[in-house]
């Protein structure tokens, strides 16, 4: 069974925790320009049989200093920006969790809640990875 297992990356006291799931989606809210991002990843397997995150579908609720959609992507009536990234398979994602600004939304099966409902934060780096169940 495939899913992400997250980990924090400072702190050795808080066991990794494994979430079965084969899609999701990553929001967040922009800390300074207040600009909602959302992106869309797959969990599948490479060519070896190795889990890898595919990145899907992104979307930018507006543009803002320096967070400008790339060019390729569609403006949609409703204000979204949706372009697809052109990243191949990622090993893992860094995800910043400061306590000065909003943590990051899980979203699965069209469900958002805050990721600390999923995963503890320690205020620094939890890193999201691909990973098969334990």
């Amino acid at each position: 069974m495939l899913g992400v297992c997250f980990t924090l990356a400072a702190a050795l006291q808080v066991p990794p925790r494994f979430v079965p799931v084969q899609t999701f989606t990553l929001a967040w809210t922009h800390s300074i320009e207040k600009i909602r991002w959302e992106e869309d990843y797959r969990v599948a397997r490479d060519a070896q049989g190795h889990p890898v995150l595919i990145p899907g579908k992104a979307r930018i609720l507006g543009s803002g200093a320096g967070m400008d959609p790339p060019p390729d992507a569609v403006h949609h009536a409703d204000g979204w920006y949706e372009y697809q990234p052109h990243t191949g398979p990622l090993p893992e994602l860094r995800l910043t969790r400061s306590p000065y600004t909003a943590d990051y939304d899980w979203c699965v099966r069209g469900r958002c809640q805050p990721l600390r409902a999923v995963m503890p934060t320690d205020g620094d780096v939890t890193l999201l990875r691909p990973c098969a169940a334990p």
